[in-house]
């Protein structure tokens, strides 16, 4: 099966390194092409998500709480709805981020990051 072209959501504690997310994303991701990272706002600024998009060349998008939680996921954790007001970071900015396509990769923790893919369709 050729490798999918995706669009990843990403929960991660603050002053995650660089490294520890390009780990993250290649035991988690594995051949599929990413085409754009995606995370909560309080997020978008931490230098280590943001030196690996740049250095995968894709958009970073981030989104609110209120718009996360609006996003309906396979997976919502009351832990996270108790400490951040939204019951999904990863799979509901993926799907976000993705525009309508699917999830193809469940949440799950990799490294103490957490991540969830869905397919970008054009």
């Amino acid at each position: 099966m050729p490798s999918a072209e995706v669009v990843v959501g990403i929960g991660l504690r603050p002053r995650t390194s660089a490294r520890t997310i390009r780990a993250a994303l290649h035991e988690g991701v594995g051949d599929h092409r990413i085409v754009c990272l995606a995370t909560i706002t309080r997020r978008s600024a931490e230098p280590g998500l943001r030196a690996v998009a740049a250095d995968l060349r894709v958009p970073l998008r981030s989104y609110s709480v209120d718009e996360l939680a609006a996003v309906t996921v396979p997976n919502p954790g009351d832990r996270t709805r108790a400490a951040i007001g939204t019951a999904s970071v990863a799979e509901a900015a993926a799907l976000l981020a993705a525009q309508g396509g699917p999830l193809v990769l469940s949440k799950r923790v990799v490294h103490g990051v957490v991540l969830a893919a869905a397919l970008y369709e054009r």
